[in-house]
């Protein structure tokens, strides 16, 4: 079981290699902000609006790996659904990878059952990874970001460093134990929205690296289904 995917796996200033690549296990880090009296004052802020406080902080929801896409367009059950940009951890080929992606999540459902709501939706990836090894050292430079489209503008939807989540290593411990299996993805955190977390019908998101002045970046459509009953 899993998903295939083919990726793009670059190590340093080399050729990036194109290789099929089993995603048997997808993983949803939760709750990774590494400063805990925020992440303690934003739980508290979603129990007033009814959203069940975690069973652990981080929390590591399971969802199918079946759900991985590096696809440009995604079909989702009504118009409350929206994404949200995370740097992406990969174990394949016995080494650690580094890529973007877009936790999709179906709001509505996200009010009453969280881990219900992150099954619901695809889970887009770029199709390009870097070797960890080769941002480890500076790290904390790295830079997320995302776009929306509103209004038929093209909108900053959502900015910020590496470093407002939990360091790699320090996920991997509490998931793992100190090492992901191979064919593990891990989504590991996201940054506050500029505004309010609103639908679109495009999701753009990207992983920057200004020390060697390189970026991962994808973007997918959404297509609303109808809600028939």
């Amino acid at each position: 079981m899993g998903r295939v995917l083919l990726l793009s796996l670059r190590i340093g200033a080399g050729t990036v290699a194109r290789r099929e690549v089993l995603a048997g296990e997808a993983v949803i880090a939760g709750w990774t902000g590494r400063d805990p009296a925020a992440v303690e004052k934003h739980i508290k802020e979603l129990e007033v609006l009814g959203v069940k406080r975690p069973a652990s902080v981080p929390v590591f929801y399971r969802v199918s790996a079946a759900r991985l896409t590096t696809g440009e367009r995604i079909e989702a059950l009504g118009a409350a659904s929206s994404g949200e940009v995370e740097f992406v951890l990969l174990q394949s080929s016995g080494q650690l990878w580094v890529g973007a992606g877009s936790d999709h999540t179906d709001r509505e459902a996200e009010s009453y059952g969280v881990g219900l709501s992150k099954q619901m939706c695809d889970k887009p990836v770029a199709p390009l990874f870097w070797a960890f090894e080769d941002v480890a050292a500076h790290w904390d430079r790295l830079i997320l970001r995302s776009h929306i489209m509103e209004n038929g503008a093209r909108v900053l939807y959502q900015e910020g460093a590496v470093t407002a989540m939990r360091e790699p290593a320090d996920l991997i411990a509490r998931y793992a134990g100190g090492r992901l299996a191979e064919g593990t993805m891990m989504f590991c955190g996201t940054l506050p929205a500029k505004g309010a977390v609103r639908a679109t019908g495009r999701f753009d998101f990207e992983l920057e690296d200004p020390v060697r002045g390189l970026r991962i970046a994808h973007g997918y459509d959404v297509v609303t289904l109808p809600v028939a009953g």
